[in-house]
């Protein structure tokens, strides 16, 4: 059995957005049959918390150089590229 994945869901408060995020991918990997471990935390917290994390997903700005693979997207509060960044999260969620 694979071990389950952890994704942290940044944002710059640690609440707001990154909790729309956070249920938003909840809410779509679970229809593609993906389950996860999920964490919140403000973008400049992101750092300390990445060592046991598999994938960031974030609303802002991160140093590129974290050793974890990133992605920065608006589309689930925009609603443009949801489909795409849902893609994504999974190719890392499947890996």
């Amino acid at each position: 059995m694979a071990r389950q994945k952890t994704v942290l869901f940044a944002c710059g408060t640690g609440i707001a957005t990154s909790t729309v995020v956070a249920h938003a991918v909840e809410d779509a990997m679970k229809e593609r049959g993906i389950r996860f471990n999920s964490r919140q935390c403000k973008t400049t917290e992101v750092a300390g918390q990445i060592d046991d994390v598999d994938l960031v997903v974030t609303t802002a700005q991160l140093p590129k150089d974290l050793g974890k693979p990133v992605i920065t997207t608006l589309a689930f509060l925009t609603g443009i590229g949801n489909a795409e960044a849902l893609d994504k999260i999974e190719a890392v969620l499947r890996d």
